[in-house]
C-alpha cells in the first residue's frame, strides 16, 4: 500500500511516500516545500536511491505546494510513481484534536467540522493542517485520508494531571486544560525503546525527551502517557528555541502592564522572542548556542544551563509521578545530536540509577544505547520517525474502517 504523509505548517509542508505492507516498510521518496506564499519558495526532494533535486517556483499556497509534490513524485527524472492513482491513501498530521479526537480517524465531513472547531485551541497550527487536507481532497477526490493527532497519545492523562488550578467552569466552557503535543514522536520512541530493551512497553516506566526547537517530555507508564510538559498550547513546559516554556502568569501580566503590550504582541513575545534566543541573544539553534558557549559567551552558557536544568527537573518529577523510571530516551534535533546536553542532563542523576557512558554518548543522529554498564536505567538516543507512525496509523485506520 502506497501512503503519502503530509505535515503542513503555516509556510511549509514536509512529505514522505511510503510503501507499507505486513512484511515491508519503505520510504520511496521524501522532501519538503519551504517558504510557501513567499519569495524564494523551494521544493527539496530526495528519492530512495539518493537522487536529490531542488525546484524553485512561485508556490502561492498549500494547494500549489501539494501540486508541486505530486508533480515531483510523478517526474520521469526524479519520481517514484507513474500516476496519482498509485497513491492509495494520505495521512495528515494534525496538531490539536482537543478532547474530540483521542485517536487517529478517517477524515469525513463531520470530522472536518470538528477540526474547524479545534482551530481556537491551536490557531497557529491547525489552520495549516486543514488547508493541506482540503487541498488533497480537491486533487485526489477518491483517495481515503486519515488524520493523526499530536495530542492523541496524551489522552490517557488523568484529570489531576491535565487540569489547571482555574475555576472549573473555564475547563467546561473553553476546554482550558493540558493536552500535550509531539504525541506521535513520544509514541514512536517509547515503543522503539521497548523493542531495544526486549521488554513489553506495558511493563516499563519510560521518560521520553523530544528536544528540538520545540521541546517536550512525557512520562510513559505501562505504555500510557500519564503526564507531559506541554499544556493547552505548545508554549508550556521546557525552554525552547523561541518559546518561554514555564513562566509565572503574574510575570506576564506585569510585563503587559509595564510595556503596554497588546494580546498579539505578548503572544509574539512569548512564542517568537523568548527561549534560547531570548536568553542568549545569539540564536535559537542549540548548535550555535554551544559554539558560543565554548567560545566564552556567558549568556549562551546561561541559555544552555537553563535548558538542561528544566529537562533534568522534569525528569525527576516524572520519575516521582511514575514511582520510578527504567528507561530514558533522547530524541529530536537537539536530543539526537547534542552529546554535551545529554551529559549535562544526566550529571548528578546517579541517585535515580542514571549513568551515561562518555564514549557511548559520542553519537549524533544514530540509534544507540548510551548508558554505562553499571547504570540501573536504560538510556537511549533514538531518532524519531513521526512520518512512519502516521503511515502506520493510516493503514491501520483504513483496515479497520
Amino acid at each position: 500500500m502506497k501512503i503519502l504523509t503530509l505535515n503542513c505548517g503555516s509556510s511549509s509542508i514536509k512529505y514522505q511516500l511510503f510503501t507499507i505492507a505486513d512484511d515491508e516498510e519503505k520510504v520511496l521518496a521524501k522532501g519538503a516545500v519551504e517558504r510557501i506564499g513567499m519569495k524564494g519558495a523551494i521544493l527539496k526532494h530526495e528519492r530512495y536511491d539518493g537522487d536529490k533535486v531542488k525546484v524553485a517556483g512561485e508556490i502561492v499556497d498549500h494547494g500549489a505546494a501539494i501540486e508541486y509534490i505530486l508533480a515531483i513524485l510523478l517526474s520521469d527524472n526524479h519520481g517514484v510513481i507513474r500516476n496519482r492513482e498509485e497513491i492509495e491513501a494520505v495521512g495528515h498530521r494534525v496538531v490539536h484534536g482537543g478532547e474530540v479526537f483521542t485517536g487517529s480517524v478517517a477524515i469525513k465531513p463531520e470530522v472536518m467540522e470538528a477540526l474547524n472547531e479545534c482551530i481556537e485551541l491551536a490557531p497557529l497550527h491547525n489552520p495549516a493542517n486543514i488547508k493541506g487536507i482540503v487541498a488533497c481532497q480537491r486533487m485526489m477526490k477518491n483517495v481515503p485520508m486519515v488524520g493523526v493527532f499530536d495530542t492523541a497519545f496524551h489522552h490517557t492523562l488523568p484529570d489531576y494531571a491535565y487540569l489547571y488550578g482555574l475555576p472549573f467552569v473555564l475547563y467546561k466552557r473553553y476546554g482550558v486544560r493540558r493536552y500535550g503535543f509531539h504525541g506521535t514522536s513520544h509514541f514512536y520512541v517509547a515503543n522503539r525503546a521497548s523493542a531495544l530493551v526486549g521488554k513489553p512497553l506495558s511493563e516499563m516506566k519510560v521518560v521520553t525527551a523530544h528536544l528540538g526547537n520545540g521541546a517536550s517530555m512525557a512520562a510513559v507508564d505501562q505504555g500510557k502517557s500519564i503526564d507531559t510538559t506541554m499544556g493547552m498550547t505548545p508554549l508550556e513546559g521546557l525552554l525552547m528555541g523561541t518559546r518561554t516554556g514555564d513562566i509565572d502568569a503574574g510575570a506576564v501580566l506585569h510585563i503587559i502592564g509595564r510595556e503596554e503590550l497588546t494580546l498579539g504582541e505578548v503572544n509574539t513575545l512569548l512564542n517568537k522572542h523568548s527561549g534560547l534566543i531570548g536568553l542568549s541573544g545569539v540564536s535559537s539553534d542549540m548548535r550555535e548556542i554551544e559554539e558560543e558557549m565554548q567560545a566564552g559567551n556567558d549568556r549562551a552558557r546561561l541559555a544552555f544551563d537553563v535548558f538542561c536544568y528544566r529537562v533534568k527537573k522534569y525528569l525527576g518529577a516524572f520519575a516521582a509521578a511514575m514511582g520510578g523510571v527504567d528507561t530514558l530516551v533522547f530524541t529530536g534535533g537537539i536530543g539526537e545530536n547534542s552529546d554535551l546536553l545529554r551529559a549535562k542532563v544526566a550529571e548528578g542523576l546517579g541517585f535515580l540509577g542514571i549513568e551515561i557512558d562518555d564514549e557511548k554518548n559520542q553519537v549524533r543522529g544514530g540509534e544507540r544505547a548510551i548508558h554505562s554498564d553499571s547504570s540501573k536505567v536504560n538510556v537511549f538516543v533514538i531518532p524519531t520517525n513521526e512520518e512512519l507512525v502516521i503511515a502506520r496509523e493510516t493503514k491501520r485506520v483504513l483496515a479497520e474502517s
